[in-house]
């Protein structure tokens, strides 16, 4: 409890507290989104941005076109099917493996009160780290003209920390409907719509110490390019909800250059 007082500014998101998990539960049931603004402590957020410099150089940068589905264009489809239009995502990835042990990402991921409470805000039954040894906690990074594609996620729930903006560009927009995964349901004239900008959508300009969970299986959603000098930083915190899950060897290849 002391090492994590330390680490999350706990007069603001005291993690243990049921008042408070309900808030933070029904924030997200509502809109598919919560955003806990200064969760790290400034101390926290100062070695978490040291540590993410240093690693940079071992980030390995990919570049890949996919469609919002997270597939490749299927030339025996129809070119202009939202489903089948190419966007284009690339940034680098340091691994999971390449944290110091010390790190105080580890303390956070791996601490039972950060857990329970993503359970309980989440309403899962469990939360299980990824068994291979380079997809929990993964720093992103955003340099110059690199962006995150239009895209719904494969997984039901996504959990970040941002650590830097860029100093223009590079904004997290999503819009809230054009899917039911549950129904199997897309909408596919409205995501034409944003696919040619036609539709204004929402952002967010999360400053660095920022928790963001976030349903992204049913929300389409981006990063825009990052049109400064200065890196994009995100960590993203990496869990599964059955135990013994690894990443597919061919995405440990796309975004980490390999397979242990």
């Amino acid at each position: 409890m002391n090492n994590l007082k330390e680490l999350i500014n706990y007069n603001l998101h005291p993690l243990d507290n049921l008042e408070y998990i309900n808030q933070c539960k029904e924030e997200i049931m509502s809109n598919s989104i919560l955003i806990l603004n200064h969760f790290l402590t400034k101390e926290c957020l100062d070695a978490l941005i040291s540590e993410a410099i240093q690693l940079e150089e071992k980030a390995f940068y990919c570049s890949q076109n996919h469609t919002i589905l997270l597939n490749k264009y299927d030339p025996t489809k129809d070119k202009d099917d939202p489903l089948n239009i190419e966007v284009k995502s690339d940034k680098g990835c340091v691994p999971h493996d390449l944290l110091d042990k010390k790190s105080k990402l580890n303390i956070i991921y791996n601490s039972k009160i950060f857990k329970n409470f993503l359970k309980e805000v989440l309403n899962l039954n469990n939360l299980y780290p990824y068994s291979d040894p380079l997809s929990s906690i993964n720093y992103n990074y955003y340099k110059k003209n690199q962006q995150l594609g239009w895209h719904f996620d494969n997984a039901s729930f996504a959990i970040t920390l941002m650590i830097q903006s860029a100093d223009s560009g590079g904004e997290f927009e999503y819009v809230s409907k054009g899917r039911d995964y549950n129904k199997n349901y897309i909408d596919k004239l409205f995501i034409k719509k944003i696919l040619e900008n036609c539709i204004k959508v929402n952002k967010i300009n999360a400053d660095p110490g920022t928790l963001v969970l976030f349903y992204g299986r049913n929300y389409l959603h981006r990063v825009t390019p990052n049109s400064s000098d200065k890196s994009r930083i995100l960590i993203t915190l990496n869990y599964n909800e059955e135990e013994g899950t690894q990443l597919s060897e061919n995405a440990r290849l796309t975004f980490f250059g390999r397979i242990s």
